[in-house]
């Protein structure tokens, strides 16, 4: 009997700490996280204005660099406002994403994003078999944003999703990109790849976590990589449990490739409304 008495409590104090660092760690199910990348447009291009700056305490970012002008900490969750990719980005669809989201979910529910966005980038700087050599022959322009996630964007998303995960529950991915695979009919090939890794990396299960797509803007709009949208559409057939977001009605700048703020804001809310309507079909 003596002898068992060491075991016993060894066994007592390994169960208490099982316990106890569950519990330090638990997710709480009403904090939903959503994970957001892509090149410019979802990076943010748009002009934000002082009604993309006003705070709601249901609405988070986890800060994906240091921004101490902003009062951001890499890896810690600040209220989210514009910019909410970088220090100095600008207007996003996951701004009028996270915000239409609270505005029309349960006041119990909160809200945090992560974006991890780099202009001009084509779909394969978030392949881990293709990164490197895609930083390697990086134009300079990129430079300067891609060292700024260390050179591997596809890992910063995965590090700032799992500190994430000890505080909430990933329930989307929201993705936009294209411009730069205009007419790349391998495209919807390369962001299941994409989509897949990061179920795997992070223990989730596709049916729980769906990926949104944001078309790009329209040829009504002056879009001049309009055409890709067709391709884009395709992405279901591909990934069955990825969505399309509508462009269309939001509006764009001279330059052809992005959306004015008028348009963020209208892309933000279209990719919200696909994922309330996801989350009710969820609870029936």
């Amino acid at each position: 009997m003596m002898q068992q008495t060491p075991f016993k409590i060894l066994l007592f104090i390994f169960l208490l700490g099982n316990v106890l660092g569950t519990a330090a760690f638990a997710q709480d199910n009403n904090f939903h996280i959503y994970l957001c990348f892509g090149q410019s447009n979802m990076e943010g291009h748009g002009q934000f204005e002082p009604q993309d700056t006003i705070t709601n305490s249901r609405f988070h970012v986890l800060a994906a660099v240091d921004c101490p002008e902003l009062g951001r900490q890499y890896g810690k969750w600040s209220p989210a406002r514009a910019p909410l990719t970088r220090c100095h980005t600008g207007l996003t669809p996951a701004d009028y994403f996270g915000r239409t989201l609270i505005e029309n979910l349960p006041e119990n529910i909160e809200i945090g994003v992560i974006n991890v966005s780099v202009g001009g980038c084509h779909i394969q700087l978030f392949d881990q078999d293709s990164t490197a050599s895609y930083v390697a022959k990086a134009p300079e322009w990129m430079k300067s944003m891609l060292a700024a996630y260390d050179n591997n964007p596809y890992q910063r998303l995965v590090a700032l999703a799992k500190i994430a995960q000890q505080k909430g529950v990933i329930k989307g991915i929201l993705l936009h990109q294209g411009e730069s695979n205009t007419g790349d009919r391998e495209w919807p090939n390369k962001v299941k790849k994409v989509y897949e890794n990061l179920l795997h990396d992070l223990h989730l299960k596709a049916d729980e976590v769906p990926i949104l797509a944001g078309e790009l803007l329209s040829a009504e709009a002056g879009g001049k990589c309009a055409s890709m949208n067709s391709i884009i559409e395709t992405l279901p057939a591909t990934v069955p449990t990825a969505h399309i977001i509508s462009s269309a009605d939001c509006e764009g700048i001279s330059d052809g490739l992005h959306f004015s703020p008028t348009g963020y804001r209208k892309l933000g809310k279209n990719y919200a409304a696909s994922m309330l309507k996801l989350l009710t079909e969820a609870t029936k």
